[in-house]
C-alpha cells in the first residue's frame, strides 16, 4: 500500500515532464513537424509501447462506458491539443500560457460546484490566484506584452475547459477500469478523432527527418515519457489525490518550461521571472 506522499511525487514528476514538453515540441516544430502530427506520433508511440503490457479486456463493459472513453480521448487528447495549438496562430504564446495556467482554478470551481466531489476553502482560492500571478511573471519573463485577441484567447480557454472536463470524467471512471486501460483508450481515441483533421491538413514531412537523432529522441521523449508514463501516472494521481489537489501541481509547468528553455534553447531568464 503506497503512501499519499508517493502519489504527490508522481504528480510532481508528471507536471515537471509536461513542463519540458513545450521545448521538445518547439524543437520538432522547427524541424518541420505540425502540431497535429506531433500529437498523433506521440500518441501512436505510446499506444504501441503500451500493448505488450496490457492483458485486460479490449472493450468496456457497456456502450456508455466506451463512449466515455471516446470523450476522454477527445477532451484529453485531440480537441485539447488542437485548440491549444490553433490558439497560437491567433494570439501570443504568453496569452496562451497564462490562460492555460487557469486550469487548476477552473478545475477547482468545476469539481466544487458541478460534480461536488471535493471541497476547497477560501484560502485555497486566494493561494490559487497568487500562484497565477506568479505564473504570469514567469511567462512574461521581463517583457510585459499582452495583446488581447478574442479568437485566440477563446480557443485557449476552450483547451483549458477540455482539460477540466477530462479530469472530471476520469473521476467518474474511478474504480470502474484499470488506469492502464483508460490510458490506452485515451491514446486510441485521441488519434482516431484527430485523423480527419490530419487528412485535411496534409503532411509535408519526409522520411529523411526521422534519421536525425534529435528528432527521434524528442519523439520518444514525448511518446514514451510524456504520454505513456505521464498520462498513466496522471490518471492514477487524479484517482488517489482528487482533481483539485492534482491539478494544482500544473503550476509547475511554466517554471520547468522556463528552465528547460534556458538550458536547451539558450533563452534568457530575467530577475522578474525568478520572482514569479
Amino acid at each position: 500500500m503506497k503512501s499519499r506522499s508517493f502519489y504527490h511525487l508522481m504528480a510532481i514528476f508528471t507536471a515537471t515532464v509536461w513542463g519540458a514538453t513545450f521545448v521538445s515540441s518547439k524543437v520538432l516544430l522547427e524541424a518541420g513537424f505540425t502540431p497535429a502530427l506531433i500529437m498523433v506520433i506521440r500518441f501512436v508511440i505510446a499506444y504501441v509501447c503500451l500493448l505488450p503490457f496490457w492483458r485486460g479486456k479490449i472493450f468496456c463493459d457497456t456502450l456508455r462506458d466506451e463512449l466515455m472513453m471516446v470523450a476522454l480521448g477527445i477532451t484529453g487528447g485531440s480537441l485539447y491539443f488542437l485548440l491549444e495549438n490553433s490558439a497560437l496562430l491567433y494570439t501570443q504564446a504568453s496569452n496562451v500560457a497564462i490562460i492555460i495556467a487557469a486550469t487548476p482554478l477552473l478545475t477547482t470551481l468545476a469539481v466544487q460546484f458541478i460534480s461536488r466531489q471535493e471541497r476547497a476553502s477560501k484560502r485555497f482560492y486566494a493561494y490559487s490566484l497568487l500562484a497565477m500571478a506568479g505564473v504570469a511573471l514567469v511567462v512574461f519573463n521581463g517583457e510585459f506584452i499582452l495583446k488581447l485577441n478574442p479568437l485566440g484567447d477563446l480557443l485557449t480557454l476552450g483547451a483549458s475547459v477540455m482539460w477540466v472536463i477530462y479530469s472530471i470524467l476520469i473521476l467518474k471512471m474511478e474504480g470502474c477500469y484499470h488506469p492502464l486501460m483508460i490510458t490506452r483508450k485515451v491514446f486510441l481515441y485521441g488519434v482516431l478523432t484527430l485523423a480527419p483533421y490530419m487528412i485535411v491538413e496534409g503532411c509535408d514531412i519526409t522520411w529523411a527527418v526521422f534519421r536525425e537523432p534529435v528528432v527521434v529522441g524528442n519523439l520518444l521523449f514525448l511518446g514514451v515519457v510524456a504520454s505513456l508514463i505521464c498520462y498513466w501516472a496522471w490518471n492514477v494521481v487524479l484517482e488517489k489525490l482528487g482533481a483539485i489537489k492534482a491539478t494544482n501541481y500544473l503550476y509547475l509547468n511554466p517554471i520547468v518550461a522556463l528552465i528547460t528553455s534556458w538550458l536547451v534553447l539558450n533563452e534568457r531568464i530575467t530577475a522578474l521571472a525568478i520572482v514569479g
